[in-house]
C-alpha cells in the first residue's frame, strides 16, 4: 500500500511539472474568462479589473514558471483540470488514513482534433493520463474546495464556451450549405479548424461538441422530415389544382355540347317573370331585358334549353327566375353573378314548342321587292313624294342612301320612318343608330313612332357591333315568323369602322387601312335584306357616307356600291343653298322599278326622267319641287306630266305587251 502511494506521487508529481510547461506555454493563447477563472483555481485576488497581460503575469508567479509567447495547442480546459488535480505531499499523506481508496479520472483529450496543428509530443498526453489518478480520496475539505472552484470555472467559461458554439454552430451551417453535410455529420471537420479546435479537447468540450454534432443531425433530419412534408403539399395542392382545372374543363366542355343540366324548381322557390332578348353567343346565353346591350338585370340560359326549344339569337322570350336573394345569387345554394332562367313560356309571342318547327332563315327564297312601300302621305311632306317619283322603295329592298355630311340625311330617315308606320303599320320598323349623336338619338326617338335601337359614339366599338348584330337577328327571327320588318340603319359607314377596330386584325390591310376581315360583318347585315318567297320580307335602308376626305369611308362604299338595289343620292351643295331635300333626282334610282309601278305610271315616270336628266342637277331639283308644291298628290302631278310632255320615240313600248 505504501509502495503504491509512493509511486502514485511521483507520478504526480512529475505531471504537475509537465502540466507546468504547458501551462506557461500556452497562457497568452488562452482567453480572459479563462485566465480569470484559472487565477481563481489558483487563489489569486483582485483579478476582475485585471488585463489578460496581468493576469498572464500572475498565474505564472503563482505556479513558478515564466509566462512565455509560444503558442501551445493546449487550451484552457487542461491547464484548469490539471490545477485541480495537484494535490501536496501532505495531503497525500493525509489521504491514507481515508477508509477506502478512491480514484477520480479525467477523460483524456480526443484524438480527433490532436492531429491538426498539434506541436506537442504524444508523450505529453501519456504523462497527463497519469497524473489523472490519485491513491488516495481527499478529504472533505479539499473535495468541497474542488468542487467551488468546478462550478466557479464552469459558470466563468460557460458564456465563453457559448459564444464559441454559436459561432461554431454558424460556421458548421455554412460548412453544410456548401455541401460539407457528410463531414458534420461524422465529425471530421478538424482539418481546417486550426488551433480554434485544440482549445477545444477538453471533456467537456468533446461533450458539447458530439450533442452540438447530435443537435446538428437531428436539425437535419426536421429540415429533412419538413422538406418532405412541404414537397408533399405541394404535391396535393398540384394535385388539387389539375383536379379544378379539369373540372373547369368538362364544365365547359359540356356548356359547349348543350350537356349543361337545368336548373331545378323546388316548392320553396318565388319565382319571378322576366323577358327579353336571346343573345347567344359561344359557350352560353343570356336574355338581356334591359335593351339590345349587355346589363345587370340579364338572365342566364342554359345550354340544354336553347337546344331543348330551339331557340335562336334575337328570339324574344319570355319566362320565370327564382326570387334573388340576400347573397345575390339566383335563389339556390350557389352563388352565382347571373340569376338563371328556369322556365321558358314564350318565344316571339308563340309556345316554345311551336318554335321548333320554324324555318331557318338562310334556307328562305330571297326574290326582288314586288310589294310597294308608298311613303306619300300628306301633300306639304315633299321629302317621301320625291322619294316615291325617283327612287321607289319595296318590301325587302335593299338600298343606299348615299349622304355627305350636313346634307339632311338624318330628316330624310325620319321622314321615311313616319311615312312607313303611317302607310304600313303591318311593317315592323327598327330604327338601328350606330356611333351617332345622344341628341339624335333623343329627336329619333321622339320622332318616330318605333323601335330605336342605339349605341352613341362615346360607347366602345364592341358595343356597336353588338347592338348592330343582335338587331338584324331579331329582325331574322320575326321575318322567319313571316311579317315584313324595315330596318334603318345609320349608318353603315360608322359600323364598318367599329367592326375595323373590334375586329381581330387578319394581317391583308386595304387601302385606308381597312382591315379585309372587317367588311364581311356589314356586308353580312346589309345582305340580309331580301323578300321572301313565301311571305315575310327584310327592308334595309342604311346611310352610307361619302365627301368625308377619309380613305377609309371611300374604301366602305365602294365595298357596297353594287349590293344595293336602290340608291338615293343627297347633294351637299344643294343643302348649302337651302333647298331641301337635297336630293339628286338625276342619279338616284332603283333597280327593276318596273315591279314596284304599274305599266301606266312606269311611261310617265320615264318621260319625267328623260327631261330632267337634260337639265342641271339643281335646276332639275328646282323644277321638280315647284311641280310638287302646287299638286296635292303625285297622282295629279304624273297627269300633268303626262299631259304636258310630249312622247318620245325610243320608249319601251314593248315591256307593256
Amino acid at each position: 500500500m505504501t509502495e503504491t502511494s509512493e509511486a502514485t506521487a511521483a507520478a504526480a508529481a512529475d505531471a504537475r511539472s509537465a502540466a507546468s510547461r504547458k501551462k506557461a506555454g500556452g497562457l497568452n493563447s488562452m482567453l480572459l474568462p479563462e485566465l480569470k477563472a484559472l487565477a481563481g483555481t489558483l487563489g489569486i485576488k483582485g483579478t476582475t479589473g485585471m488585463r489578460k497581460s496581468a493576469l498572464v503575469e500572475a498565474i505564472g508567479n503563482q505556479t513558478g514558471s515564466p509566462a512565455t509567447s509560444t503558442s501551445s495547442s493546449v487550451g484552457a480546459a487542461p491547464a484548469v483540470a490539471e490545477s485541480k488535480n495537484r494535490v501536496s505531499p501532505s495531503t497525500s499523506a493525509t489521504g491514507s488514513d481515508a477508509t477506502g481508496p478512491s480514484t477520480v479520472s479525467s477523460r483524456s483529450p480526443s484524438g480527433r482534433d490532436s492531429f491538426a496543428g498539434d506541436s506537442e509530443p504524444p508523450a505529453n498526453a501519456e504523462v497527463a493520463n497519469a497524473a489523472s489518478v490519485e491513491s488516495s480520496a481527499p478529504d472533505s475539505g479539499t473535495a468541497q474546495n474542488r468542487d467551488s472552484g468546478q462550478s466557479r470555472q464552469n459558470r466563468d467559461g460557460g458564456q465563453s464556451r457559448q459564444s464559441r458554439d454559436r459561432s461554431q454552430g454558424r460556421d458548421r451551417n455554412q460548412s453544410r450549405e456548401s455541401g460539407d453535410v457528410s463531414d458534420q455529420r461524422d465529425g471530421r471537420d478538424n482539418v481546417s479548424s486550426g488551433d480554434s479546435q485544440n482549445r477545444e479537447s477538453t471533456p467537456s468540450r468533446d461533450g458539447n461538441s458530439n450533442s452540438q454534432s447530435r443537435d446538428s443531425r437531428d436539425s437535419y433530419r426536421d429540415d429533412d422530415r419538413g422538406s418532405s412534408r412541404n414537397s408533399r403539399r405541394r404535391n396535393r395542392n398540384r394535385d388539387r389544382d389539375r383536379d379544378r382545372d379539369r373540372d373547369r374543363y368538362r364544365d365547359r366542355t359540356g356548356r359547349r355540347e348543350g350537356n349543361e343540366p337545368e336548373p331545378q324548381v323546388s316548392d320553396d322557390d318565388v319565382l319571378v317573370p322576366v323577358a327579353g332578348i336571346l343573345d347567344l353567343l359561344d359557350s352560353y346565353a343570356f336574355v338581356r331585358t334591359s335593351g339590345y346591350l349587355p346589363g345587370p338585370g340579364d338572365v342566364y340560359v342554359a345550354l340544354s334549353m336553347v337546344r331543348k326549344f330551339n331557340l335562336r339569337k334575337g328570339d324574344a322570350i319570355t319566362g320565370a327566375v327564382k326570387q334573388k336573394n340576400d347573397g345575390g345569387g339566383g335563389g339556390g345554394d350557389k352563388r352565382e353573378k347571373y340569376n338563371p332562367i328556369v322556365r321558358i313560356d314564350t318565344v316571339n309571342g308563340t309556345a316554345p314548342e311551336e318554335a321548333k318547327a320554324r324555318p331557318d332563315f338562310s334556307k328562305l327564297t330571297p326574290l326582288y321587292a314586288a310589294d310597294r312601300l308608298r311613303l306619300e302621305t300628306e301633300a306639304n311632306l315633299l321629302t317621301t313624294r320625291l322619294i316615291d317619283i325617283v327612287a321607289p322603295i319595296g318590301k325587302g329592298q335593299r338600298g343606299l342612301i348615299v349622304s355627305p355630311s350636313k346634307a339632311g340625311k338624318t330628316l330624310v330617315m325620319q321622314a321615311i320612318a313616319n311615312a312607313i308606320t303611317t302607310n304600313n303599320p303591318e311593317c315592323h320598323l327598327m330604327v338601328v343608330l350606330v356611333d351617332e349623336r345622344p341628341e339624335e338619338v333623343t329627336e329619333m326617338q321622339r320622332a318616330v313612332k318605333g323601335e330605336v335601337i342605339a349605341s352613341t359614339f362615346d360607347r366602345p366599338a364592341e358595343d356597336h357591333t353588338t347592338v348592330a348584330e343582335l338587331a338584324i337577328e331579331r329582325a331574322k327571327r320575326l321575318v322567319e315568323l313571316g311579317h315584313d320588318v324595315v330596318v334603318l340603319l345609320d349608318s353603315i359607314t360608322r359600323l364598318g369602322r367599329a367592326y375595323n377596330l373590334a375586329a381581330p386584325a387578319s394581317g391583308r390591310i386595304l387601302s385606308g387601312g381597312v382591315d379585309s376581315s372587317a367588311l364581311y360583318p356589314p356586308k353580312k347585315f346589309f345582305g340580309a335584306a331580301r323578300n321572301i318567297e313565301d311571305g315575310g320580307s327584310l327592308t334595309i335602308l342604311a346611310t352610307a357616307l361619302i365627301e368625308t376626305g377619309s380613305k377609309m369611308d371611300e374604301v366602305i362604299f365602294e365595298e357596297f356600291k353594287g349590293t344595293g338595289n336602290m340608291e338615293l343620292r343627297l347633294r351637299r351643295e344643294f343643302a348649302d343653298r337651302r333647298i331641301f331635300p337635297a336630293i339628286d333626282v338625276v342619279a338616284s334610282g332603283t333597280r327593276r322599278e318596273e315591279l314596284l309601278m304599274s305599266k301606266d305610271e312606269l311611261q310617265i315616270v320615264w318621260k319625267l326622267r328623260r327631261v330632267l336628266s337634260g337639265l342641271d342637277g339643281q335646276q332639275a331639283l328646282e323644277l321638280l319641287i315647284n311641280k310638287l308644291k302646287s299638286t296635292k298628290s303625285n297622282m295629279e302631278f304624273l297627269m300633268q306630266v303626262n299631259k304636258t310632255t310630249p312622247t318620245i320615240s325610243g320608249t319601251r313600248e314593248s315591256d307593256d305587251d
